[in-house]
């Protein structure tokens, strides 16, 4: 069995650890997130990519690659729901790169767009059409053509424009402000939401009609404290990412700071941990805020977690050869099949 509270086989665990810290490691990227992929039009193409974008080894997490796999190539409109911060334009892009949809992907977010620029913003203009309209615009729907228009915090969109909005989606036409011109469009939405659509529409704060308009697929995306045997490949990615960013050598991810990364509660999901992981490499190495509620992790349950993703990592890293594992775990192998068996690991 392993001591999960020894010093020797803490040591072990990180070991196993740093071999998919090397085999996910990314020296040369600059972007904020090690999980998107920088050359994603080429990449996500190739086998066994996508997991390189959508990081994790939680069964939580490789059931949402197979769905997204499934799903991107269907010509139909999706809705991805998901708390704050749990990779919501990630997955939409990997979508996108996945398509085989040549034109761009258009991202809008709903929430930072005043309502007074809506029409303009989704559906362009002509010059003149308005006081200030000097010259003509294409809207982000008609920029979208043949590609993809990703739209986040769906929920935040005014009323009046969702009728509008429901009209194009419908027809697949677009008018700009200031013409009589229908313009046919070829596009795919993807909208993002942090709320339950149909209970705002029940609500009379979103139109049913657009929500089971766009509610062909939907894809629920899973808090952080729900897979948090990620934890440990996820941060360790942050790690390396932010030291590349900051030119800093990447420290050394101690068992004391894994416990103390199970044992949060993550409101703001991968995008705290990333931030978290920021602050570690700059030497704020103060735990995340310590959660007081009921729906922090116990010890048992951070353990088992724990070493749950411990055997996840063994048993993908030499692709599922029991004996190999189990000796680089330290474990006898008919332990290891036990403890297979108890977390259900496929």
């Amino acid at each position: 069995m392993v001591d999960l509270e020894g010093d020797k086989d803490a040591d072990n665990a990180l070991r196993m650890l740093q071999i998919e810290r090397k085999e996910h490691r990314n020296p040369t990227s600059n972007e904020p997130c090690p999980e998107i992929c920088q050359d994603a039009s080429a990449s996500l193409r190739m086998s066994g990519e996508l997991a390189n974008s959508i990081i994790g080894r939680s069964p939580a997490i490789m059931a949402l690659r197979e769905l997204v796999q499934d799903v991107a190539t269907l010509p139909a409109d999706v809705t991805i729901m998901g708390e704050t911060g749990t990779g919501k334009e990630l997955i939409a892009r990997c979508m996108h790169d996945l398509s085989g949809r040549k034109g761009p992907f258009v991202a809008l977010n709903c929430a930072g767009l005043p309502e007074t620029l809506f029409d303009s913003e989704i559906f362009g203009h002509e010059a003149g059409s308005f006081s200030g309209a000097t010259k003509k615009r294409i809207g982000k729907i008609e920029h979208a053509h043949g590609g993809t228009l990703f739209l986040d915090e769906i929920e935040s969109m005014p009323m009046n424009m969702q009728m509008k909005f429901l009209r194009v989606l419908q027809e697949r036409v677009v008018e700009r402000l200031g013409s009589n011109q229908l313009i046919p469009v070829d596009f795919r939405v993807i909208a993002a939401t942090k709320a339950c659509l149909l209970a705002l529409a029940d609500e009379g704060k979103f139109r049913a009609d657009l929500h089971f308009r766009l509610n062909v697929v939907t894809i629920a995306l899973p808090p952080l404290r729900a897979r948090r045997e990620d934890i440990p490949l996820l941060f360790h990615n942050f790690v390396n990412q932010a030291a590349v960013r900051l030119n800093r050598a990447p420290p050394a991810v101690t068992y004391t700071v894994l416990r103390e990364l199970f044992a949060h509660h993550w409101p703001g999901n991968v995008r705290e941990l990333r931030n978290q992981a920021e602050r570690y490499v700059l030497g704020m190495r103060a735990a995340p805020g310590a959660e007081k509620t009921s729906g922090a992790l116990s010890l048992t349950k951070a353990v088992e977690a724990f070493e749950r993703g411990l055997i996840v990592e063994a048993l993908s890293h030499y692709d599922g050869n029991m004996s190999r594992a189990a000796e680089a775990l330290q474990l006898p192998k008919t332990t290891l099949f036990g403890k297979v068996r108890k977390y259900d690991i496929p």
